[in-house]
């Protein structure tokens, strides 16, 4: 009997219950699944950061953590924590992720901002976009979200370089990695995308500094990290006129604060951490194939690295 320990706000549990079920059921595995379980016959903890656990001590026969969430900058520094630990990947909050960014992206190079607040009687017929061939955009973080959004925007025709803190090589996408690679992928950027983890490495990696890389008038779209933003650069960089506009859908503080600038900023959209998120049906069918693969003893998908800290 496997004990599975769903570790989530209540709600969660009303989304996953049956989902999970049916998964683990197709994969013939011989399982309790509750909310409820004691300590030390808990097998494995489905697990979201904003659970009531957070010592994983008293968890003596633990086998593996299944985050629920893509990050898990807010798991990986948890000291109790000694077993396996799986990010979440699926198909659904991947999808969400591309079509979420494809539209900003699409917004600014078309320049639509311009005739939704232009219904003045002004006719901008100087207003007509370039294609998308003569659109440089940079994708900063090419794990399993950042890849897919680069070859989809690749896709639509874009030019399209990317970067990360390792090697990748993607399908017509200029790939960078490392310090070195950096400035190179920023170079004249008219569109940056942000999809990194959250980590030291990656902290304020959008600064004073970076942005003197990219083309005047350039945007940022950030559905990453909120701690990709040194938020004082960009707010001057703005005000400067170095940058065109900023659409954030992540911050250091979440919910926003209400009395936040960035909600009266005229050159900056905030959306409320809604690029995208974890889908029950297929989230279900990752964390039920990693219990299944764990058992069989095979590694899990998605495992982090913690000393990356993704």
């Amino acid at each position: 009997m496997i004990n599975i320990l769903f570790a989530a706000v209540a709600e969660r549990w009303d989304q996953y219950q049956e989902l999970l079920k049916k998964e683990l059921d197709l994969l013939g595995l011989e399982y309790k699944l509750s909310e409820k379980l004691p300590p030390s016959k808990v097998d494995y903890i489905i697990y979201a950061p904003n659970s009531s656990i957070k010592d994983f001590s008293v968890f003596t026969n633990l086998k593996a953590v299944l985050n629920l969430w893509a990050g898990v900058e807010d798991v990986v520094k948890n000291e109790t924590l000694t077993v396996p630990l799986a990010r979440m990947v699926d198909e659904g909050l991947t999808r969400g992720m591309k079509e979420w960014v494809l539209g900003h992206v699409m917004r600014h190079h078309l320049g639509i901002d311009l005739h939704i607040f232009g219904q003045d009687g002004q006719w901008r017929d100087w207003s007509a976009p370039p294609l998308a061939s003569d659109r440089n955009v940079t994708v900063l973080g090419l794990g399993a979200l950042g890849a897919e959004c680069a070859n989809e925007l690749a896709k639509v025709g874009f030019k399209v370089r990317g970067w990360s803190l390792t090697k990748k090589s993607l399908l017509n996408v200029t790939c960078h990695h490392g310090s070195e690679g950096l400035e190179k992928s920023l170079f004249d950027a008219e569109i940056v995308v942000l999809l990194l983890p959250s980590t030291a490495e990656t902290e304020n990696i959008i600064s004073t500094k970076t942005i003197s890389y990219l083309s005047k008038n350039a945007i940022i779209i950030n559905p990453g990290r909120g701690t990709l933003i040194d938020e004082k650069a960009l707010l001057k960089s703005l005000d400067d006129g170095k940058l065109a506009h900023a659409t954030l859908d992540v911050f250091r503080q979440e919910p926003l604060p209400a009395d936040h600038l960035f909600w009266r900023h005229p050159k900056i959209t905030v959306t409320p951490h809604i690029a995208s998120e974890t889908r029950p049906q297929t989230a279900s069918r990752v964390i039920a194939t990693n219990i299944d693969r764990f058992e069989k003893g095979k590694p899990l998908l998605y495992q982090v690295n913690f000393k990356a800290g993704y």
